[in-house]
């Protein structure tokens, strides 16, 4: 009787994996054996875990992925250029407490975007937040809050962001305004927070493709110079896939 007047005040209290963890507790086999002190170490277990595990999904939501990815599914080998001990290393986060950059070069389709989704999803599940987005999307929702009066408040949002994926950087020519906006992102960003960047140019391009000497310098000085740099060789793992599979993977 105390043990049910006891789960329904878990349930007022809005605990109901914790009332229901009590409540197997005590229907386990051997359970009046049990110590309280292990009892209560396996209820407050299961509510500790219940808790991590609706936080790590909320990150992932509000990080817009857009599609499954992590780094345990990432194909490493020598013919793609993708090192499994870089790999590993970058899984573990440590890039992002050192406010480090990574940098992901490679053709089309050869699986540039998947990892820097799973980048940051891995990012998300040591509890940093993330947002991955395209930058011609980035830059559009820019414009846009210009306009609408919103745009230190978008500049604010995303420099708290702690892993920002820009996809598709340098894909089509940036506009002088454009160029000038993704400078302000980055220098938002340089030296508290990190940067994920995907792109077909090799590095070494991006100063010519940004037009702009005085923002080109501004722009690579902060992103490249202290970045793990990841360049993806081969063919194009869509092409590879193509209608084997039904054209339902991603490239990884």
């Amino acid at each position: 009787m105390i043990v049910e007047e006891t789960i329904e005040k878990l349930l007022q209290l809005h605990l109901k994996v914790m009332a229901q963890a009590l409540r197997e507790t005590m229907e386990l086999p051997g359970a009046d054996a049990m110590s309280w002190e292990d009892k209560i170490a396996l209820i407050v277990d299961r509510e500790w875990t219940d808790r991590q595990n609706r936080r790590l999904a909320g990150r992932i939501k509000q990080a817009k992925l857009g599609m499954s990815a992590c780094m345990e599914d990432v194909i490493c080998s020598p013919t793609r250029g993708i090192d499994r001990g870089m790999i590993r290393s970058l899984g573990g986060c440590g890039w992002v407490r050192a406010k480090q950059n990574v940098i992901v070069i490679g053709p089309t389709g050869t699986g540039k975007s998947y990892l820097g989704a799973a980048l940051a999803q891995a990012a998300c599940r040591a509890g940093f937040r993330a947002l991955r987005t395209r930058v011609p999307r980035l830059l559009q929702e820019l414009a846009v809050a210009r306009a609408d009066g919103s745009y230190v408040t978008v500049l604010n949002r995303l420099a708290q962001i702690h892993v920002l994926v820009l996809d598709d950087f340098l894909i089509s020519p940036l506009k002088d305004s454009e160029r000038r906006d993704l400078l302000e992102v980055l220098e938002d960003r340089y030296d508290k927070c990190s940067t994920v960047i995907t792109s077909q140019l090799p590095t070494k391009s991006w100063h010519e493709s940004l037009e702009d000497p005085t923002v080109a310098d501004a722009i690579c000085d902060r992103t490249v110079h202290n970045a793990h740099v990841l360049s993806i060789k081969g063919p194009s793992i869509r092409k590879t896939k193509g209608l084997g599979d039904g054209g339902t993977n991603s490239a990884k």
